[in-house]
């Protein structure tokens, strides 16, 4: 290993950089001791990062070089089996390449971070935003979380391992990104002392995970076969009973990151600008932090409309989604930036909303959305539309009469004569 140079983090900075620099820097400041790389777009200058850091003697981690994105997560099952803190990135077909090992993963109860610049899903090849690579694989037993700018890539890299490594959680984790519009674009991102890094997020355990530890002078089997009346069941139990549990856990460790470091990410889900509203769209991502914008200029018009956003959507925020249920909203728009093909709404999480609504007492007007796949540009003026397509469901309980609504969703910016 390279001797560590003196790290420039020793006081706060910020720094310019994209939005993968920010999941690169994350891994650096979180110490990392295996990177596993296989380029693909929009996410290689995640990992080209991470080499100029080890190469550069600022990282001290192991840096492996393999053929596809299975031998990536292959690779680090190993190395996390080990003990030591693992980290990779990927995108788009990769992550679906890595799909089986995914779940190798998440059944050894392995906490290894994973950021996704998330992209389209070929054919056609598309490689720019689109969250339908990452919904995908929403049930393979890994805790989903969207950042949605630059500085949340950064910080949730630190809170991913804090969250993942927790005795009581012991799953891996997701960091999802949209490609190009937040992995190659520029902001500033804060970067903490790296020794408050340290106090926030300490080395994992020196004799390893306490569930599974790879010692050639205390060897073991591990992932052996189970007949069919043996405790796979149970196993697979304890995944779902750890990830619902996990709630706790993300809760308190956004509560301990706001104290050590002065930002402040509410939670699962992010209300804003609910508290009175009659209207409100259900988003996740960046095009969340756009529906503020709408948001914001249809209230200086007296509507009463809000944007409750979704942070995780595994474990999913049941109860945040059941409060706003019950509170004085008469129609929810949701709105998905990925596919589920052949499903009730076109979109997998507005389905997902659509089921726990049974369980509130309220009857909600619902209207999903489908928009920016392919990282078609959607806008303002068109989130407002949305807005204003919501309204009209609830004054006049009309739903949208142009082409762009089929099968019960509306398509945003559907060429119907394709």
């Amino acid at each position: 290993m390279s001797k560590i140079k003196k790290s420039e983090t020793d006081k706060e900075q910020t720094i310019i950089m994209s939005g993968n620099y920010a999941s690169a820097w994350g891994a650096k400041c979180a110490r990392v001791k295996v990177v596993s790389a296989y380029p693909i777009t929009p996410q290689t200058t995640v990992v080209e990062k991470l080499a100029d850091f080890v190469d550069g003697g600022e990282l001290d981690a192991r840096y492996i070089k393999v053929e596809s994105e299975h031998s990536v997560m292959a690779s680090l099952v190993g190395s996390s089996m080990t003990g030591a803190r693992s980290f990779t990135a990927t995108s788009g077909q990769g992550l679906l390449y890595m799909t089986e090992m995914l779940h190798w993963v998440s059944s050894s109860r392995l906490p290894i971070v994973t950021t996704i610049a998330s992209r389209g899903i070929a054919p056609p090849w598309n490689i720019w935003a689109e969250y339908t690579d990452i919904l995908s694989v929403r049930d393979c037993g890994w805790i989903i979380q969207f950042a949605s700018t630059h500085q949340e890539i950064f910080d949730s890299v630190l809170m991913g391992y804090k969250i993942a490594e927790n005795q009581g959680v012991m799953l891996p984790y997701f960091i999802v990104y949209g490609g190009f519009t937040q992995s190659h674009t520029s902001k500033p991102v804060r970067i903490p002392p790296q020794k408050d890094i340290d106090t926030f997020l300490p080395p994992p355990p020196e004799k390893g995970w306490s569930h599974l530890n790879l010692d050639p002078d205390d060897p073991i089997t591990f992932g052996n076969l189970l007949m069919p009346q043996q405790e796979y069941l149970d196993f697979r139990f304890l995944i779902h009973d750890s990830m619902v549990k996990s709630k706790k856990t993300i809760q308190k460790t956004i509560k301990d990151f706001k104290k050590s470091f002065k930002r402040d990410y509410c939670g699962l889900t992010e209300s804003y600008k609910c508290k009175d509203a009659d209207v409100v769209l259900i988003s996740y991502g960046a095009l969340a932090e756009q529906s503020k914008i709408a948001v914001d200029e249809l209230r200086k018009k007296g509507k009463k409309v809000g944007l409750f956003k979704l942070r995780y959507i595994r474990p999913f925020p049941n109860e945040e989604l059941l409060n706003l249920f019950n509170s004085d909203v008469k129609v929810i728009g949701i709105a998905d930036q990925g596919t589920a093909f052949g499903n009730p709404t076109g979109g997998p999480i507005s389905t997902e909303v659509m089921s726990l609504l049974r369980l509130s007492n309220r009857k909600i007007k619902v209207l999903p959305y489908v928009w920016g796949l392919g990282g078609r540009d959607v806008t303002v003026d068109e989130q407002i539309q949305v807005f204003h397509q919501l309204m009209q469901l609830k004054n006049k309980n009309e739903y949208p009469t142009d082409d762009t609504f089929q099968h019960g969703t509306v398509w945003m910016g559907l060429k119907t004569g394709a």
